[in-house]
């Protein structure tokens, strides 16, 4: 089969399309077709090996321990391996598998669910990391109650665009979302009341106070995100991004979690897992028209370079997928 590959650490030029093996499923896995994956800020790290933090996790030191890339899915299950009672061949699902840049790849069960019916493959591979990011951000992290006021900085991006659908979804009763002007129509066809504009407006400068604050690979200090926030506000850091070469920008997160026992806001870090039962909640969502995703630009597979690229380029508008 056709496949992504890298062997070292690097900018895109170190992917290459390369003949390689199937992967044949183990106990608990599923062989998939793949129809299409999606891209993520995730994606680019792993292939960069930055922060150095990733390579200590367990992703491979000096040279990546898995040579394919590729996290979101959606694709048509060819076969199943011992154990698997969830699925079957033929059967149209989306999830999570460790490298669907690829022609086929193998996924846990559990890290799956049936695709919703209402989606294109492109649409469904565009689901998994982001909206399940979002959802665990609302839901469980930051709490989110009927009625309460969100602020979304990164509403136009990946999980963003998720993030404002699912916070009205869920009964937010206020949705401001952060993005540039260029990107304020998007944000508000998905849901949101407001829009700010961050190149002309500081949205943490105290004017305006939220219940809840998901801050999504942003890098403003927590003092500042602090001035966002009600008296008993929540704040939620999704991710970070900066130039730091060893913990890059989790260095928030941590702060975050050594300061909220010592001031009335909750400080919270995400750290999302894809599971069965989120992709079920978020087909529910999806079926009943209040989650769409938003696909910017879809790229075959020999593209995946020039996805990473545009991805990186902070230009997107939702999310970027590769066909299979």
């Amino acid at each position: 089969m056709r496949a992504i590959v890298q062997d070292v650490y690097g900018p895109p030029e170190v992917l290459r399309l390369e003949d390689v093996p199937r992967p044949v499923p183990g106990r608990g896995e599923v062989l998939l077709r793949v129809h299409a994956a999606g891209v993520d800020q995730g994606v680019w790290h792993l292939m960069a090996g930055r922060p150095y933090l990733i390579r200590a996790a367990g992703f491979g030191l000096r040279r990546p321990k898995d040579r394919i890339r590729g996290l979101d899915v959606a694709g048509r299950v060819e076969a199943v391996g011992p154990g698997v009672t969830r699925f079957g061949p033929g059967d149209e699902v989306y999830g999570i598998c460790d490298g669907s840049f690829a022609e086929y790849a193998c996924a846990k069960e559990n890290r799956l669910a049936p695709r919703p019916a209402a989606l294109t493959p492109e649409q469904a591979a565009a689901v998994p990391v982001s909206a399940v990011s979002a959802l665990q951000a609302l839901r469980g992290a930051g709490r989110l109650r009927p009625g309460g006021s969100v602020l979304v900085i990164g509403a136009a991006g990946g999980v963003g665009t998720y993030a404002v659908q699912l916070a009205k979804a869920l009964g937010a009763g206020h949705v401001t979302g952060v993005c540039s002007a260029a990107k304020a129509d998007l944000v508000r066809s998905l849901g949101a009341d407001d829009t700010v504009d961050y190149a002309t407006e500081d949205p943490v400068d105290g004017a305006r106070r939220y219940d809840l604050v998901l801050d999504i690979a942003g890098n403003r200090p927590l003092r500042s995100l602090r001035r966002a926030l009600a008296p008993r506000g929540t704040l939620v850091i999704v991710g970070g991004e900066s130039e730091g070469r060893w913990i890059g920008g989790n260095d928030r997160q941590l702060r975050a979690l050594l300061l909220s026992p010592f001031v009335r806001h909750r400080l919270r870090a995400l750290a999302s897992a894809v599971r069965a039962d989120d992709l079920l909640a978020l087909a529910g969502f999806i079926d009943s028209g209040a989650l769409v995703p938003a696909v910017d630009r879809t790229y075959a597979l020999p593209e995946v370079p020039d996805a990473i690229r545009y991805l990186r380029e902070g230009r997107v508008r939702g999310k970027v997928v590769v066909r299979g």
